[in-house]
């Protein structure tokens, strides 16, 4: 089968790789769609450090089921012709993550794309327990609405660790994919959003997703009117900050900057890796005594709540999705991609026209 190959950091190549043959408990997928997300961007240059090579990305995935495990019970919930999409990771079981309950943050977990090969390619074998049907909201979701639902858990979860309420004012940095999951998540909840973001583009789409307020950063605080972001969010919240403040981006500036905006008696949740050390005044750690937490992955209920979301036909699907490719174009979209990261919101890669067998 064909198949999207990283062989090396700096090269994407389109190769033939074997089919899958399923094991004992899982099914075979025919892949549909494949979004793209910053983690696949960081694979290609060679930044992620838990990518070999050679390695076939790809963990957000809209798909149709060829053929389920001959000893699966009958009970409709799966059936070979539905469109699914899936949980990219694994968990182990046994480890303390797993035994608390928090599988997401498995010791071993293995993601689809970065510590195995993942979906970019036109077949795919997964365990039957990691599927979500289209037909699990109602009305069911397209192929579109599927491959957004994995990004969207993250923020999702992210908020969920914040136990965000409507009485909250949540600041989250970073409008991209993961961000705006966030965004979704913490207005449905019924919170204040503030979302910042140096994107114009992604800052529109945010407000459509839910957010109250829309920050741009420091772009050029030069200018005559300008404000700095501590200076704009004071403004917002009656000098008091945020009392939840989510890390979408990953960066030192913003690591820091979440404990120096969140109000006194704040949570801090961090989604985002810093790729460098991160200095703090670890003094407002202790003096507003911070709740500070981290994000990793999503479990099924977060999964079963996107899709819920999705459902309501509220959330801006199209402006969600930058562009959508066949994957014969996924080699040079990456190339565009890295040279200029900043010019693409969601890619998505289609593999309608790939001839799979029945």
């Amino acid at each position: 089968m064909q198949a999207l190959v990283l062989p090396e950091p700096g090269r994407a190549v389109l190769a033939q790789i074997p089919d899958p043959t399923p094991q004992p408990g899982e099914a075979l997928l025919r892949v549909r769609r494949v979004g793209l997300c910053g983690s696949d961007l960081n694979s290609f240059r060679g930044l992620n450090p838990l990518v070999t090579y050679p390695r076939v990305p790809g963990h957000e995935i809209a798909a149709t089921i060829l053929s389920l495990p001959s000893a699966m019970p009958d009970t409709g919930l799966l059936t070979v012709g539905m469109d699914v999409t899936l949980s990219p990771y694994t968990h182990c079981g046994h480890c303390s993550a797993c035994r608390a309950g928090r599988s997401n943050a498995c010791q071993f977990n293995q993601t689809l794309g970065v510590q195995r090969d993942g979906a970019l390619a036109e077949l795919v074998a997964v365990p039957v327990d990691r599927l979500f049907p289209a037909t699990l909201a109602s009305p069911r979701l397209t192929l579109e609405e599927l491959v957004l639902v994995e990004p969207l858990t993250v923020g999702f979860h992210a908020v969920a660790r914040s136990q965000a309420t409507a009485e909250d004012t949540v600041l989250i940095l970073g409008a991209g994919g993961v961000g705006l999951g966030a965004v979704a998540a913490a207005a449905m909840r019924g919170a204040t959003v503030l979302a910042v973001d140096r994107n114009p583009d992604r800052l529109a789409v945010a407000r459509q997703a839910g957010a109250t307020h829309t920050l741009v950063p420091d772009v050029d605080p030069t200018a005559p009117a300008a404000r700095s972001l501590a200076e704009q969010v004071r403004s917002l919240t009656g000098g008091h900050g945020p009392s939840v403040v989510i890390e979408a981006i990953g960066t030192p500036e913003t690591f820091r900057a979440a404990i120096d905006l969140v109000a006194f008696a704040g949570r801090v949740v961090y989604i985002g890796y810093a790729k460098q050390p991160v200095s703090y005044e670890t003094r407002l750690f202790v003096q507003k005594e911070l709740d500070i937490r981290g994000s990793r992955n999503a479990l099924p209920e977060d999964f079963r709540a996107v899709i819920a979301m999705l459902a309501l036909r509220r959330f801006p699907l199209q402006a969600a999705i930058g562009c959508s490719v066949p994957l014969s174009q996924a080699p040079s979209i990456f190339e565009r991609w890295q040279q200029d990261p900043g010019a693409f919101t969601k890619i998505v890669l289609t593999l309608d026209d790939c001839q799979v067998p029945r």
